[in-house]
């Protein structure tokens, strides 16, 4: 398998024009949200699954970024069939296609998650699965890499990478505060997507997670039974 990606990897880069515009956004409205529901005793959600509600959501508002390029036809596609990038023993790979992504609450990603990353490793994934595809998630986010450059999973046209988190000082109503910020990396297809609306997708993309009202999930949100 490890020579089948490779080779994947290979024409990815050789086939496509690709190029990767870095942005970063801060974190103090996912945290307030995540406050709010220990408050209330609702399910916590994680920073991930915040993080990828909200690319399907903005993905809905750049339809062609949410595509594929094959035999030189565009094509756009009306469902998010989310790739989440898997690792798996032995340094290998694999980013399955979480199946309308843009129909899953966020109180149901874990477990959509889950199942898909449990049946990665557990070599049960159908070429569907792994071939189906429409955008993929690349997440970093535990590691210090701050910005990277992900390479394509052909025929896509864009994929995201998720970065580590950093500190940084940020101007506030008070003068100066410290605020979590958290890297974005979107590699993109030139021939499908010019720089402009890939730039206004992370822009977007950005403004979604630091405007975020800390209600905004609720009715996506179970009651904690603990």
């Amino acid at each position: 398998m490890r020579g089948m990606i490779a080779t994947r990897m290979q024409q990815s880069l050789q086939t496509t024009a690709q190029l990767t515009h870095h942005a970063s956004a801060g974190l103090c409205a996912l945290e307030a949200l995540r406050s709010r529901c220990r408050e209330r005793g609702r399910v916590v959600p994680s920073l991930q699954d915040l993080l990828l509600r909200l690319v399907v959501q903005t993905l809905g508002d750049f339809p062609a970024l949410n595509a594929t390029l094959e035999e030189n036809r565009i094509v756009q596609h009306g469902a998010v069939h989310l790739g989440l990038a898997i690792p798996l023993p032995d340094d290998l790979l694999v980013a399955p296609a979480l199946f309308d992504a843009q129909n899953l609450g966020l109180g149901q990603l874990p477990a959509a998650r889950r199942t898909l990353t449990e049946r990665a490793r557990a070599g049960k994934l159908g070429v569907r699965e792994l071939t189906g595809a429409t955008f993929t998630v690349s997440n970093l986010g535990r590691s210090r890499v701050h910005h990277f450059t992900p390479i394509l999973n052909v025929p896509q046209v864009a994929i995201l990478g998720i970065g580590g988190m950093e500190r940084r000082v940020v101007p506030s109503s008070q003068g100066w505060r410290e605020e979590e910020v958290i890297g974005l990396s979107l590699t993109f297809d030139h021939r499908a997507v010019n720089g402009a609306p890939a730039a206004a997708f992370l822009d977007a993309l950005c403004e979604r997670i630091e405007g975020l009202p800390p209600e905004a999930f609720d009715s996506e949100l179970s009651v904690n039974d603990d």
